[in-house]
């Protein structure tokens, strides 16, 4: 049976138009979605509109890996899936996950298109289909076996920023076997609304560089907040 935790911080219009268009939301393997909300988020997140197998966690602590982290230890799936509040799945989402643990896989990513369609959104989205450099970033929704994740140690939540990556490099170390699927999620192109494509393409090979290179998880933040002008209302 599967969780679906997604981290929300002001994320109330996301989320709608989510649960408005998610069909995978009735699947009969589908047990519970579990909306992580951070403790300074001001929305109406109570409000949601939405199925009853939603539920709504107000988080203690701030920061997608603390949220996510406290919503795993509530979660009652043996299968956790890690969902960005503005990324909408395809409507195999469920069954490409079942897919991918019969296949032996214990862990896994999706790749992904933008909901703007340019010729360099399109470059950039080609990526995700790729083993490589910016493989396990939070836009590709990782999906994992519970008890693997909990072994690995769950997300480090010193690791303010692209956490993700972190968890991902101790996937690998540890040899966890996972799989990329070829169905597209779609992912908001909001952030290259704020910022200029090139901008946004030079910020993120700098922090993963910088990342690879072990430089401290709130330094890393700091200068995001530097660089990129972000759209998720804090």
């Amino acid at each position: 049976m599967i969780s679906i935790i997604i981290p929300a911080h002001n994320e109330f219009d996301n989320l709608q138009r989510l649960f408005k268009v998610a069909c995978f939301i009735e699947h009969e393997k589908l047990l519970e979605i579990i909306v992580a909300v951070s403790p300074g988020n001001t929305d109406t997140i109570d409000m949601l509109e939405c199925s009853q197998k939603v539920k709504v966690l107000h988080c203690k602590d701030k920061g997608r890996a603390a949220q996510m982290n406290e919503a795993s230890q509530a979660a009652l799936g043996n299968t956790l899936v890690f969902l960005h509040a503005d990324v909408v799945p395809p409507q195999e989402f469920i069954d490409d996950i079942l897919r991918s643990f019969k296949n032996g896989y214990a862990a896994g990513f999706f790749t992904y298109r933008f909901d703007k369609d340019t010729w360099y959104l399109r470059v950039n989205a080609s990526f995700t289909a790729k083993d490589g450099l910016f493989t396990g970033g939070g836009d590709q929704c990782l999906f994992i076996k519970k008890d693997i994740f909990e072994k690995l140690g769950r997300f480090n939540e010193a690791q303010v920023l692209m956490e993700d990556f972190e968890f991902f490099d101790r996937m690998k170390k540890q040899n966890i076997p996972y799989t990329i699927v070829k169905n597209d999620l779609v992912v908001s192109a909001r952030k290259y609304e704020c910022n200029s494509y090139l901008r946004v393409n030079l910020s993120n090979f700098l922090l993963v560089v910088l990342f690879k290179f072990g430089y401290p998880g709130n330094k890393l933040k700091t200068l995001h907040n530097k660089l990129i002008r972000t759209p998720y209302n804090g």
